[in-house]
């Protein structure tokens, strides 16, 4: 049996790492290491096929640890992960031996793919046999598609079947999850998808609108505030985080958090406890978190108004929910399900679409995404005369759409 070592000092990410190549192999025993020299102990005495190696650790870092073994001829593939996207590190690192390198958080079929390639190249020099790959997303636990369609997630797309792969995969493990893409795409469905999926679906989903909460008030609603603490606050009052306890704490539009709160949170994720405004106590909380954002978090860094270190903490695993333009196939499930919806909130009489309104919808640019198409569709639903919305239903009540 092939053994591969995950060496990761986050203890959250070797899990979830070992979770999703678990489900992608067969055959294959995961050894984990926290440090460089327990990494190497590890690879000194034990047969270890693939090591899949973090860079940035207390000494020995990844780097060492690649060099060690090589010079010591260790027999181990490496694949390099690094939160840094340095091209002179990537570089040093395949000179010294690894097969590839790439950033956190990875894309996961390309990891897959790396380690693969990685098994392969360690069976060529030993009798391992490279274990089977798991070639279809069906081999993943099943979620039947009708958990998606109640979960308001429509679509037979390419590109929505791949996000909901990734969220069977991801969601049994408790690995925090940055949840990335435009307006209206539907973010806040696929943090409810993952609780919903997720060993803590018995206990709290909280909700937190990072961009609805003035900066002044967003420490209190997240972390509560004890009487007293400022001019309005006459009682005690518990926060997001403590309502959220055992549960799933989903910060949506993270980008927009204050530095104060995003230190706070830093706090919270890796000490497991949070303080009131106002108060002296540390309260344990166990929770897992969602956050969901529509800005370019690595350019925030650049220009210092979004910290580095929790983004790398936030973004365990980051999935893009696609666009509506890179899903257009789906546009008439879409509308046929908005018509149904529309039916029911409006008390309309039953109504249907013709192919050439589905076509005249999918050559629109659809910049509000999924949000804007309902809302056409409602409108389409009650302005449209007859027992079906025709493609000059849609030239006359869309035309603000281009």
């Amino acid at each position: 049996m092939a053994k591969i070592l995950i060496v990761e000092d986050e203890s959250s990410v070797r899990r979830v790492l070992v979770d999703i190549l678990s489900s992608s192999f067969e055959d294959v025993e995961f050894l984990q290491a926290s440090c460089g020299k327990e990494a190497l102990d590890i690879i000194r005495s034990n047969d270890i096929s693939v090591c899949l190696c973090d860079i940035k650790m207390p000494a020995p870092d990844g780097v060492e640890v690649l060099s060690t073994a090589m010079k010591e001829q260790r027999g181990v593939t490496f694949v390099m992960l690094s939160g840094h996207g340095d091209i002179d590190t990537a570089v040093d690192c395949l000179k010294k031996g690894a097969v590839d390198y790439m950033c956190k958080p990875p894309d996961l079929p390309r990891l897959v793919g790396a380690i693969r390639y990685a098994l392969s190249r360690a069976s060529n020099d030993t009798t391992v046999t490279p274990p089977q790959i798991k070639s279809s997303r069906h081999d993943t636990p099943r979620v039947d598609d009708d958990f998606f369609s109640s979960m308001g997630m429509i679509g037979q797309s390419s590109a929505i079947r791949s996000m909901q792969d990734m969220i069977r995969r991801l969601s049994p493990t408790d690995a925090r999850v940055l949840v990335m893409g435009e307006n209206g795409t539907g973010k806040e469905l696929v943090a409810k998808s993952i609780h919903a999926l997720s060993s803590r679906k018995d206990k709290p989903l909280v909700e937190v609108n990072c961009a609805a909460i003035p900066s002044e008030l967003i420490e209190s609603e997240l972390f509560g505030h004890e009487k007293g603490a400022f001019t309005t606050a006459l009682k005690m009052h518990k926060g997001r985080f403590e309502q959220a306890d055992g549960g799933t704490l989903f910060l949506d539009e993270v980008g927009d958090m204050s530095l104060a709160a995003q230190a706070k949170v830093l706090r919270v994720i890796q000490e497991g406890r949070i303080t009131r405004v106002g108060g002296d106590k540390d309260i344990d909380v166990n929770v897992r978190i969602i956050a969901a954002t529509n800005q370019d978090l690595k350019e925030m860094i650049k220009q210092g108004r979004f910290r580095e270190d929790l983004y790398h903490r936030l973004s365990v695993i980051e999935l893009r929910v696609p666009p509506l333009r890179e899903r257009r196939e789906d546009i008439k499930l879409l509308s046929s399900y908005f018509i149904h919806k529309a039916i029911d909130e409006n008390n309309l009489p039953n109504k249907s679409i013709s192919d050439a309104a589905i076509e005249a919808l999918e050559s629109k640019k659809w910049s509000g995404n999924i949000r804007q198409l309902q809302n056409v569709i409602e409108r389409l639903s009650i302005l449209s005369m007859g027992d079906e919305i025709s493609a000059d239903d849609v030239a006359l009540y869309a035309s603000q759409v281009e």
